[in-house]
């Protein structure tokens, strides 16, 4: 069975590997239909283990698989637990990975080809840092990462209440920009271009961060939507070394 993936447009080093799920391939029924990758949403544990093997065809080992919890921990390869929002490695075919529906998933590599990192950002890791707490675990320069956004919910479905504005603005009054009026006192939320102002802020330049604008909200059909639907499936951003050479 072939999958239907989505690979980053981005200048990477030749070594860097990276995907991006859909929800096209698999075999989950309704409503997680059809490769849900995620094994806490009410899914046959026999369908996401078949799920998972399909994805393990398309990589060099199994992936590291968070238990992601909204937080800023960051999962190495001396971790005692890997209940985290990001992972970091620099071991050849170690695949750093973070499963979504709506939140955005981001990806990075050094322009060495030597460290690549995955976090998973809903609006409360991305407040709190999970994005800078990833660039530091990455231990290089800044200015040498790039980022790619993966799918997420696009800004004309992210409705929120006026406390997120209010907590983003405390970290940075520029985030005003990535938020307009909604119905009543709610307000239409811009994840990516908050995800690009924090990025910005951790030392990265605004042409090394590429990817966002694909909305889970609106395909129905390629992308699982938690927003949309309440009862869904995930999807996974997987990042890895695919040569020789470094380690941890």
């Amino acid at each position: 069975m072939s999958l239907a993936l989505i690979e980053p447009e981005w200048p990477a080093p030749a070594r860097v590997r990276a995907i991006s799920t859909m929800r096209l391939g698999g075999v989950s029924a309704a409503p997680w239909s059809a490769l849900n990758l995620g094994g806490k949403v009410g899914d046959d544990p026999a369908h996401v283990a078949e799920n998972r093997r399909l994805v393990m065809a398309v990589l060099p080992s199994e992936p590291v698989w968070l238990d992601q919890v909204h937080g800023t921990d960051v999962w190495r390869a001396d971790s005692d637990s890997r209940c985290a929002d990001a992972a970091v490695t620099r071991s050849t075919g170690r695949v750093c990975t973070v499963m979504t529906a709506d939140c955005l998933p981001v990806l990075f590599a050094d322009r060495a080809g030597q460290v690549v990192a995955a976090a998973h950002a809903g609006w409360r890791g991305l407040c709190a840092g999970v994005l800078e707490r990833t660039l530091q675990a990455m231990a290089v320069p800044p200015e040498e990462v790039m980022a790619w956004l993966g799918p997420a919910i696009g800004p004309e479905h992210f409705e929120v209440g006026p406390e997120v504005r209010a907590a983003f603005m405390d970290k940075d009054a520029q985030a005003a920009a990535a938020f307009r009026p909604g119905k009543g006192d709610r307000l239409m939320a811009d994840i990516f271009e908050l995800a690009r102002q924090r990025l910005r802020a951790g030392g990265l330049a605004a042409a090394n961060i590429y990817g966002g604008g694909i909305c889970t909200v609106t395909d129905a059909a390629r992308f699982f939507s938690y927003r949309r639907d309440g009862v869904t499936g995930r999807m996974a951003s997987l990042i890895w070394l695919d040569q020789s050479g470094g380690g941890e």
